[in-house]
């Protein structure tokens, strides 16, 4: 996939920021909050997980959401070069096109707390959990992966606030057939709130739980740190071992979700994208900051944390929550890129439906 965003082949690990305070004001349980707005409309660019075409990223509107140009996003808010632990990705990781990452073990029985990281003093990777499911065009498939198709984003798929679970709530939106054209121009996305709370919630012979452990890079001198995988495949070889061919010609275990928490300390002027296929939420402070929800092409979305402060509800020197939300449902190709100049005072935690 042809784009202007890459940032150079610079193999540093990003580290977390010493001195996170759980207790902090905004780190604590989620309250209220305002819907978003001026989500993406555009079209994808090319190579995305579905029949989308042309363009080459969403259109920004006037809410949070905003276009990235081109060469990524810079600013002199948040964390710094000085903070990083340099080195290369380890053996064992798989190298991407910025970072790296490495799949742990399956979360079985009562669940783990043990997330294999030590906090104390910064870390060099973040842990976060990848499930495997099935495809609906497989005997005992989940329906709504491998099934629906779209080229836009569609939004509102999931509530402006996150659950008291830690989990997105959902909104019962293009849950039919033939749904309403005007919020649904993608057609049918999901097939009710059982099934997709299935995504994201530990269900026996349902999905199936791992650890994952992201590395990621620094662009020196700007703040930002990356990861960025074109073909994010961590499943292979693992849980389900379904597969499908990739748009690299090989076969991979499609159909998974991944999700982040994680803390960072607002210091003002920090940024965070994503870039990727298929659904995408990011939530701060338990508010919606990013939706690139439904079946779509790679697509890009950003968050100037100071432009959305009053909407996510955030004071600088506090400690908030960073979640996200993603999920591969649909060949053939799985995009996952981050870049962020937050600093992270939390390396992940394990979400509570598998404690």
């Amino acid at each position: 996939m042809a784009r202007g965003v890459f940032l150079g082949f610079f193999l540093f690990a990003a580290a977390c920021g010493s001195g996170g305070d759980d207790s902090t004001a905004g780190a604590g349980p989620r309250t209220g909050g305002t819907p978003t707005t001026g989500f993406p409309t555009g079209t994808g660019g090319s190579g995305g997980s579905t029949s989308g075409t042309g363009g080459s990223g969403a259109m920004g509107g006037t809410g949070i959401i905003v276009t990235v140009p081109e060469g990524g996003l810079g600013g002199s808010g948040g964390r710094s070069d000085g903070g990083s632990i340099v080195g290369p990705v380890p053996a064992d990781f798989t190298k991407t096109e910025a970072g790296g990452y490495k799949l742990g073990p399956p979360v079985t029985g009562a669940g783990t707390m043990d997330t294999g990281i030590n906090n104390q003093g910064g870390c060099g990777m973040i842990v976060g959990v990848v499930r495997d499911l099935m495809g609906n065009n497989e005997m005992m498939g989940h329906a709504d992966f491998e099934r629906f198709s779209g080229s836009t984003a569609t939004t509102g798929l999931v509530s402006s606030t996150l659950g008291a679970d830690q989990k997105p709530v959902y909104a019962s939106l293009c849950d039919v057939a033939n749904p309403p054209g005007a919020s649904c121009a993608n057609g049918q996305q999901t097939t009710g709130k059982t099934n997709y709370d299935q995504w994201y919630r530990a269900t026996d012979n349902v999905n199936k739980p791992y650890l994952i452990y992201f590395m990621f890079q620094t662009q020196p001198g700007t703040g930002v740190i990356t990861f960025d995988s074109q073909f994010f495949f961590p499943l292979d070889g693992a849980g389900f071992m379904s597969t499908g061919r990739g748009n690299d010609g090989k076969m991979h275990n499609f159909g998974f979700t991944t999700e982040l928490h994680t803390k960072f300390r607002y210091q003002g002027g920090e940024t965070f994208t994503f870039e990727g296929d298929d659904d995408l939420w990011v939530f701060i402070n338990g508010k919606l900051a990013i939706d690139l929800g439904g079946l779509h092409s790679s697509l890009r979305g950003s968050v100037n944390l100071d432009t959305a402060a009053t909407t996510l509800g955030l004071t600088k020197g506090n400690v908030y929550w960073l979640e996200l939300f993603n999920a591969e449902r649909h060949t053939s190709a799985s995009h996952f890129r981050l870049d962020t100049t937050l600093t992270l005072v939390d390396c992940g935690s394990i979400p509570p439906d598998i404690k």
